[in-house]
């Protein structure tokens, strides 16, 4: 267990220092090099999680949707109401997180070597999950009869991609939170029966009680897997 605690942690601070220079340089102009010099690791210990540059991008990519255990809610629409608030709180605090979007969002030119073939990808995945919750919120009869749930997700998918790099742009995105709500509250009416509205709870203060209680679920797991290894 050891050693398998051990290798879990190279790889962790392995994909952090990645995810850092990544945010710091673009994909383009990182190197391996660098990465392996800011992690602190060999370079046969970084080859031997991950194969090339591109493997490292996307296991940084990966990250962004790894949002943790949440735990379920009255309504579908609450459910994505908070992956947006502990997304926006992630990329506040979250170097892994900031990475990813970086990723996407970092221009490249498909002729030139070493170019960003990451461009656009983690924001048609977030679209594709939330598009899978609006789709269970339509089934429990949460939206209203005209919404279409990939049309919907890719509007809020494209006004929180707006709206992060202009708080980015800013104030190092130290608003966003506040920008999010914002927009749950003048997008939500639009596609939401009008009794959900009520119960849907939109603040600052949510973000932070959500992360709490996803290391908790984590923390629960982790100490129930020591404990069926030791028995």
């Amino acid at each position: 267990m050891a050693r398998q605690a051990r290798a879990i942690q190279t790889r962790t601070s392995i994909l952090l220092a990645a995810a850092e220079v990544f945010d710091e340089r673009g994909y383009s102009t990182a190197t391996i090099t660098e990465i392996i010099a800011r992690a602190g690791v060999t370079k046969g210990a970084l080859y031997f999680h991950f194969s090339s540059k591109e493997d490292l991008a996307l296991g940084v990519i990966a990250a962004q949707l790894e949002l943790g255990p949440l735990p379920a809610q009255r309504t579908k629409l609450q459910e994505l109401a908070d992956q947006g608030l502990l997304f926006a709180h992630q990329l506040q605090y979250d170097p892994l997180t900031r990475a990813s979007v970086g990723l996407a969002m970092d221009q490249w030119s498909e002729n030139a070597e070493g170019g960003n073939p990451f461009h656009g990808r983690p924001f048609q995945e977030w679209a594709d999950r939330l598009t899978e919750l609006l789709v269970e919120a339509r089934e429990r009869g949460e939206l209203l009869p005209h919404v279409d749930p990939a049309e919907t997700a890719e509007l809020l998918s494209g006004a929180f991609t707006g709206i992060q790099w202009t708080s980015q742009v800013l104030c190092q995105r130290r608003d966003l939170t506040r920008r999010v709500i914002a927009m749950f509250r003048h997008l939500l009416p639009s596609v939401a029966m009008p009794q959900i509205l009520p119960t849907l709870e939109l603040s600052e203060e949510r973000a932070v009680a959500l992360l709490a209680s996803r290391d908790a679920a984590l923390e629960a797991e982790e100490a129930e897997a020591d404990g069926d290894s030791a028995a």
